[in-house]
């Protein structure tokens, strides 16, 4: 279903490893959290937590024969350095509600579900292209090795960095029209054109 490894130019997108822990753990802490838990052991314990689940989803989903949900280490080529996260996600919300994205049928009350892409780079990293070239691979492999009709990622009206990731790799970048639910603010959103 998801290659082990996918190479760019400049990248290699490959499984997290436990050792990978406190530099994931660093990242993620610097981009979503406060940064006040950098050195908490119980957070770096919540986050290890999280990464053994990454690194089992890698393994057995595709023996389910289920998508390869989860995320996956982006690595310099050059320095073999771990620079952030990219991975495949189940979204659920009322998407219906979102005209774009409604197929006419039914009313946007209730929840469906999208095949999603999540990424994070480290902040030294940011403003290089690694968002957009490692979320061009992942739609690559995504329309190509999974044959998905579509991809969306979600984002929030203020992260102007990610909505200029996802009009670089093509998507099409629209505005929940309703106020609820508050998280869901700027969808993007890309279709399979191959036959």
């Amino acid at each position: 279903m998801l290659q082990q490894i996918i190479e760019t130019e400049r990248l290699e997108i490959r499984p997290f490893e436990l050792a990978d822990l406190p530099i994931i753990h660093h990242i993620l802490e610097q981009t979503f959290g406060s940064g006040d838990k950098m050195d908490d052991p119980a957070a770096l314990q919540e986050r290890r937590s999280w990464l053994e689940w990454s690194i089992l989803n890698q393994k057995w989903l595709p023996q389910l024969h289920q998508p390869p949900y989860g995320d996956r280490a982006i690595v310099l080529k050059s320095t073999r350095t771990l620079i952030g996260s990219v991975g495949y996600v189940p979204l659920l919300d009322v998407y219906e509600q979102i005209p774009e994205l409604s197929n006419g049928l039914s009313s946007g009350d209730f929840a469906t579900t999208e095949f999603g892409l999540f990424w994070v780079i480290d902040p030294t990293h940011q403003r290089y292209g690694y968002a957009t070239e490692a979320v061009r691979a992942m739609i690559a492999n995504a329309f190509k090795e999974l044959r998905l009709k579509r991809v969306i990622a979600t984002t929030e009206y203020a992260n102007t960095a990610s909505q200029r990731v996802m009009q670089k790799v093509g998507m099409k970048i629209t505005r929940n029209p309703l106020p609820e639910p508050t998280w869901l603010q700027i969808v993007g959103f890309i279709d399979n054109n191959q036959n």
